[in-house]
């Protein structure tokens, strides 16, 4: 089987299409007794309908019928058999080969793709003669314009961006402040990391032109550096040789290594720690980095370096007696202010201690950040310095930050006995409530991780003014409630406790209240998280979001939120928890009225069977 190339023609000249050549050699009998019948069937039914169609069999046209023609003249005169479409790629049925060529091109022996070029000059003079042979062109139909080939670059710019996001992942804008509002995507700054897969999807960047682009706008759209003078100047290096890079960069990362193998760099004897074992790894001794870099350095490379980068994070790192990063090059009393960065919007600090200590240096950071409406403080664990670095400097927090994300308790999420020998430390000194109290009122989200009480919410709506507040999403991570107890182990956590379980409802009392001068509040979450309950789904929480309440629930909270948010209302108010079991690890396990999905209500009051230790109703 041969076909014949295509050529460019003069668009005067008329080109038949590709179609199977009918001529055979020897005609197969069975097929023309078949095509016959077929016409004979087709003018049976033309003649019935011609009689059913006439106007006497018509009951409401009156006359005589005319008389009736003989059939064969009646078969000529009222059957014209229709030209066969030209969709249909077979005329007649075929067996055997075939030979699919151009069949305005006359027949000759041995013609084939090579011949292409030769037979063009001949499709002027044959094109009529082509139209009047051909059994898939009718006498009305016209050549079809050759179709035209959809370029990947042609696609709208929003296909592009769905297909991009499909293999990396949906992204919010670093710049967007829409994501401000959505607690979700403002936390997920303190955890955001680059495309894990970034090394193998690089090579969709030669798929085209414009993919390139796009593809490169993603992989450098977060960039994560070693904080040292070695990892800043090779950075330096290769965006000055792809300058075009640059632009792409939005989140850049530089974390502080706290250890450093002692056979990579010399350091002085004082710096060396002790070795560290491990049973299964051979010993290891690690010094303190030498090579890290100041914040003056690092802030001088981004403002220099990164011209559209709107989100800065700084890992300070985490280790026993780790060391703070140094802010200025040269020695104390001869510090210069850090270089500014205009283009920052959102600072992250994680391991925050070895960054900021004091409110000296929180001020320094600030300054040079002189557009900064998010601020995420994370510590890598709590210690009583903590509290009392941060009393001094929420509030005096500059007036635009809008975002406040704080979490002073690191990642333990497990209840606790009594109050730890740190937080007593700074119970002591002052009550840390009242100085959140006293940050929040010129924010719009606040976010915060930690202990807290009623306290908070009673001072903060003293001091708010409800026709100019700005607050409008609150979400606390409860790791316990200070207050005041006789006891050691009345200050204890967890769904066990009903003394932490009243101070709970306390605080959510409070909170609701509250929301009668937090009139733009929108979003309050209040909820304890601890991984070790022997119930988890019964870690008490408060939701209100869009106008729906879930969560715990007493009839004084109920009688509050009508009063203060009368438009709001429970999802659900159970009065009990649900059918508790124990499983065969000897856990405690809920089985809620409604399954797959999380408990909307608990009753305050039912968490006394579970401090009672007998069966919950």
């Amino acid at each position: 089987m041969s076909v014949q190339t295509a050529t460019i023609f003069n668009p005067d000249s008329h080109v038949g299409p590709l179609s199977i050549d009918t001529r055979r050699t020897s005609i197969d009998r069975s097929s023309v007794d078949r095509s016959a019948a077929a016409r004979q069937d087709v003018g049976k039914a033309t003649v019935e309908l011609a009689s059913i169609m006439a106007i006497a069999s018509n009951p409401v046209s009156p006359g005589a019928s005319s008389p009736p023609l003989p059939q064969g003249a009646r078969m000529m005169q009222d059957f014209d058999p229709p030209a066969r479409p030209s969709s249909t790629p077979f005329p007649e049925p075929e067996l055997g080969q075939t030979t699919i060529r151009c069949l305005s091109c006359p027949s000759e022996p041995g013609s084939g793709s090579g011949h292409g070029h030769g037979h063009a000059h001949r499709h002027d003079h044959h094109h009529h003669q082509h139209f009047a042979e051909s059994p898939v062109l009718g006498s009305t139909d016209l050549p079809q314009p050759p179709l035209t080939h959809t370029n990947l670059d042609d696609l709208p710019a929003e296909i592009h961006e769905c297909i991009l996001d499909h293999l990396f992942g949906y992204r919010v804008s670093a710049s967007s402040k829409s994501s401000l509002g959505m607690p979700s995507v403002t936390r997920s700054w303190g955890t955001a990391l680059r495309h894990s897969r970034r090394k193998e999807l690089s090579a969709l960047a030669l798929v085209s032109s414009v993919w390139r682009a796009l593809i490169q706008e993603r992989l450098y759209r977060h960039v994560k550096i070693k904080a040292t003078v070695q990892s800043l100047n090779e950075a330096v290096a290769f965006f000055a040789h792809h300058s075009h890079l640059r632009q792409y960069v939005k989140h850049v990362e530089l974390w502080f290594a706290v250890f450093q193998p002692k056979k990579s760099a010399l350091a002085l004897s004082s710096s060396i720690l002790p070795p560290v074992t491990i049973d299964g790894l051979t010993n290891a001794s690690y010094v303190i980095p030498t090579d890290n870099c100041s914040l003056e350095e690092a802030f001088y490379f981004v403002s220099t370096t990164l011209p559209e980068v709107c989100v800065l994070t700084l890992e300070g790192g985490e280790r026993k007696k780790a060391p703070r990063v140094r802010h200025h090059i040269l020695e104390e009393g001869h510090e210069k202010p850090l270089p500014r960065i205009a283009p920052i919007r959102t600072l992250v600090c994680k391991g925050q201690w070895n960054l900021i200590r004091s409110e000296d240096d929180f001020d320094a950071i600030v300054y040079a950040l002189p557009n900064l409406q998010e601020w995420h403080g994370n510590y890598s664990k709590a210690k009583s310095k903590s509290y009392l670095c941060m009393a001094a400097i929420l509030p005096k927090l500059p007036l635009n930050l809008t975002s406040l994300s704080l979490n002073l308790e690191g990642v333990e999420y497990r209840r606790e006995l009594s109050f730890p020998p740190y937080f007593l430390k700074v119970s002591n000194t002052l009550h840390f409530c009242t100085k959140l109290a006293e940050a929040a009122p010129n924010l719009e989200h606040f976010a915060y991780t930690g202990r807290v009480c009623r306290a908070f919410f009673d001072l903060l709506a003293r001091l708010v003014e409800p026709r100019s507040t700005r607050l409008k999403t609150i979400d606390l991570t409860v790791r316990n409630c200070c207050r005041h107890v006789i006891h050691w182990n009345e200050s204890g956590s967890g769904i066990t406790d009903m003394n932490f379980i009243n101070a709970f409802e306390q605080l959510v009392l409070a909170g609701i209240r509250a929301l009668g001068r937090l009139k733009a509040v929108e979003y309050l979450r209040i909820r304890y998280v601890d991984l070790d309950s022997p119930v988890p789904p019964l870690n008490p929480y408060f939701i209100l979001r869009d106008g729906w309440c879930s969560g715990v629930w007493s009839d004084a909270i109920v009688a509050e939120l009508n009063r203060t948010r009368p438009d709001a209302q429970f999802e659900d108010l159970a009065e009990s928890f649900g059918e508790v079991g124990i499983n065969k690890d000897g856990r405690m396990v809920i089985s809620p009225e409604f399954p797959r999905s999380r408990v909307l209500s608990l009753k305050l009051s039912n968490y006394a069977y579970l401090a009672g230790g007998i069966a919950v109703p």
